[in-house]
C-alpha cells in the first residue's frame, strides 16, 4: 500500500486552476522531490497534502485513509511540517521550539513531561544540535533553525516529513548540511516529500522526483531517468547541460557558461 496518494486532484484559489489533476504516489522511505519554477503549484500541492487546502475534484489518502477524514490530531501524529522560513515572535529556547513538536500527544493545558523532554533531548542528538539545545532560537543561524525544526517534526512522533523549499536561505554549507540528514533519516526509515528550487538537490539525494509545470505534472519518476536536459530546459524555459560529476552523480549547468569552458568541466568530471 502506498503511504501517500492522490488521485485526480484540482484545486483553484477564486477560480485560478493551481492544479489539474495531480495524480502521484510516495512510498515508505522515499524522498520525494517537487520540482518546478514559482507559480507552478508546489507549495499548493504540499498543502494539499498535509490537509490545509481541501482539493476541489480528486482525493487525498494517507496510508489507504483519507486525509480529509482524519482530524489535525492524528494528522499531527502522522506528518510533521517543516516551513522554508520560520520566525517567532519570542525568543524560546531551542529546546523549548523542539518540545512544541510533543503538542499533538498532550492536552494544551499540561506540562510537558520528563517522557517529553527526553524525546526532544534525543531528536536534538540524532541531528548532532543537542549543544544548542539551551541557546535562543532567534540567535541561532539559520541552518541550525532549519535542523531545529526537523528536530521538533522527530519530537512529534511523526515518520512522514512534508518540507517546503528547507534549503531556500541556507547557504551553501548549511545546505549540505540538511541534505546529509534528510539522507541519513531516510535510511531510518522516515519518509520526505519536499519542494525545491534546485535540480541538484533532487538529483543528488532524491529517489523520485515530480515535476510541475503550470499545475501539472510534467513527469514523475526516478531522477536519473525523468530528469533529462530537454524536461529541465522545458521546466524552467532556460538553456541547461547536465555533467556526469561521478557514476549516475549529475549536476546541472548553465549552457552559456560552458561556452570556453569545455576543458575544465571535463576536467572536474
Amino acid at each position: 500500500m502506498d503511504l501517500i496518494r492522490t488521485e485526480g486532484v484540482a484545486f483553484s484559489y477564486t477560480g485560478t486552476p493551481v492544479l489539474q489533476d495531480i495524480s502521484m504516489s510516495v512510498s515508505k522511505g522515499e524522498v520525494v522531490s517537487l520540482l518546478g519554477p514559482n507559480g507552478s503549484g508546489k507549495t499548493t500541492l504540499l498543502k494539499v497534502l498535509l490537509g490545509i487546502f481541501s482539493p476541489q475534484r480528486g482525493t487525498v489518502l494517507f496510508k489507504g485513509e483519507s486525509v480529509a477524514k482524519l482530524g489535525p490530531k492524528a494528522m499531527a501524529r502522522r506528518i510533521a511540517y517543516v516551513p522554508q522560513f520560520h520566525r517567532m515572535a519570542f525568543a524560546y529556547r531551542v529546546i523549548d521550539v523542539v518540545l512544541m513538536g510533543r503538542v499533538p500527544h498532550r492536552s494544551f493545558f499540561t506540562r510537558y513531561s520528563k517522557d517529553d523532554v527526553e524525546i526532544a533531548i534525543h531528536a536534538l542528538e540524532r541531528l548532532s544540535i543537542v549543544n544548542l539545545k539551551e541557546k535562543s532560537y532567534t540567535e541561532i543561524s539559520g541552518g541550525e533553525r532549519q535542523l531545529t525544526l526537523i528536530a521538533r517534526a522527530l519530537a512529534q512522533g511523526a515518520d512522514t516529513l512534508v518540507m517546503d523549499e528547507p534549503a531556500n536561505s541556507l547557504d551553501f554549507g548549511n545546505q549540505i548540511r540538511l541534505l546529509d540528514q534528510i539522507t541519513s533519516l531516510a535510511g531510518d526509515g522516515y519518509t520526505f516529500v519536499k519542494s525545491t528550487h534546485f535540480p541538484d538537490h533532487a538529483l543528488w539525494i532524491a529517489d523520485r522526483v515530480v515535476m510541475l509545470q503550470d499545475g501539472k505534472i510534467l513527469a514523475d519518476g526516478d531522477p536519473h531517468n525523468v530528469m533529462n536536459e530537454d524536461a529541465i530546459c522545458r521546466l524552467y524555459r532556460t538553456e541547461i547541460s547536465l555533467v556526469a560529476l561521478n557514476g549516475r552523480l549529475k549536476t546541472c549547468i548553465p549552457r552559456s557558461l560552458l561556452v570556453g569552458r569545455q576543458q575544465a568541466v571535463k576536467v572536474c568530471c
